[in-house]
């Protein structure tokens, strides 16, 4: 007498022998058949003769519907998905991605853009995450060792769709984060407009210079502030008046040139959600529209020397007006003209500051 089971074969000497998924063999009441396997591939799909004449065993699996068990993973996985994106959107600071700068809107005609991107990439790789995390604990909870089960699994099985499927899928993912990001940046990045204010910022060991080409004059800042001298919050608004203070008229497109004096730096206003490196001998162009009155921290993103902590200054968003009165308190102070490229540290009147690199 004979019944219908689904088995692991195995030959006389104990060797696993593959069969096709959903496979059905006749075992009989002992367990044994006598038959013999033999085996090709036509595009990947196993193919079987029977051929009697040797005793194989059978070892009964477990069916393939799914239990209550995988039911309920599959379940609690889909709402594990769903409550992770609903709670990421509760709080305005949770959808905008805890990035800075958009406290009663945004800062610049660039946050959303930015933002939009930031949130995009993490809640796709949230969503990635859960899957896979899901797909992990199922593996784990439905083919895990049970008490009366003594048969080593099956080590090799191959599956030509689900490889494809993976293949695949991390491709499309990477492409459509790509094609989003090189959007996204082009606009970003965008020069082609017209501006209506062009500042040089020369980055310097360790202060800045700000040339407003347009207006004729610039404002300077001390090469290097001796350390206990600053009074205000380094990592705040960035409102002590040792700093160096940078006025932008609000709702205006300005470009920023973007130079180096000496080593590498990187100009950095986080609230702009935006930084772009400084190299020497080489000009960067960023344009940019503040859209939002206020007073905001900038410093310098990269490991430039000994006072790289205290390279720091002012950004102030002002009204047009207020603006062109502080072009005219500089011109009024005789800070007419440009600051060249030629400068150093050691030939700015106002720095004492030495390293044992200048000694």
């Amino acid at each position: 007498m004979t019944e219908r089971r689904r088995v692991l074969v195995t030959d006389g000497n104990g060797r696993f022998l593959t069969l096709p998924r959903r496979a059905w063999c006749l075992v009989g009441r002992q367990g044994a058949i006598r038959f013999e396997l033999s085996r090709t591939k036509v595009l990947g799909v196993a193919l079987f003769w029977v051929k009697p004449g040797r005793v194989v065993k059978g070892h009964p699996l477990r069916s393939e519907r799914p239990t209550s068990s995988r039911r309920t993973i599959g379940r609690l996985a889909g709402a594990a998905t769903l409550v992770s994106l609903a709670v990421s959107g509760c709080a305005p600071e949770a959808q905008r991605g805890f990035l800075p700068g958009y406290s009663d809107g945004p800062t610049t005609n660039q946050t959303d853009t930015i933002t939009n991107m930031w949130v995009g990439s993490w809640t796709a790789a949230l969503v990635v995450g859960v899957i896979t995390w899901a797909l992990m604990l199922w593996c784990v909870v439905v083919y895990r060792k049970r008490r009366d089960d003594n048969v080593l699994p099956i080590q090799t099985r191959y599956h030509l769709p689900l490889e494809i499927m993976y293949t695949m899928v991390p491709i499309v993912m990477v492409g459509v984060l790509f094609f989003f990001t090189q959007r996204d940046m082009s606009d970003i990045r965008d020069t082609s407009a017209v501006p209506d204010l062009t500042v040089q910022v020369i980055g310097k060991q360790w202060s800045w210079d700000f040339n407003y080409l347009d207006e004729g004059v610039y404002e300077t800042g001390q090469h290097a502030i001796e350390p206990g001298t600053i009074t205000g919050d380094l990592g705040g608004v960035g409102t002590d008046e040792s700093f160096p203070t940078l006025y932008l008229p609000v709702g205006q497109n300005v470009e920023f040139q973007i130079e180096s004096r000496d080593v590498i730096h990187s100009f950095w206003i986080p609230a702009f959600l935006d930084k772009m490196d400084m190299v020497p001998y080489r000009t960067n162009i960023w344009q940019v529209t503040p859209l939002r009155e206020g007073v905001y921290a900038g410093k310098c993103a990269e490991l430039c020397g000994d006072f790289h902590s205290g390279m720091l200054f002012n950004v102030k968003v002002v009204s047009v007006e207020e603006f062109d009165a502080e072009m005219e308190r500089l011109a009024d102070i005789g800070q007419t003209g440009q600051l060249g490229l030629d400068l150093n540290r050691q030939q700015h009147p106002e720095s004492t500051a030495t390293t044992e690199s200048d000694n």
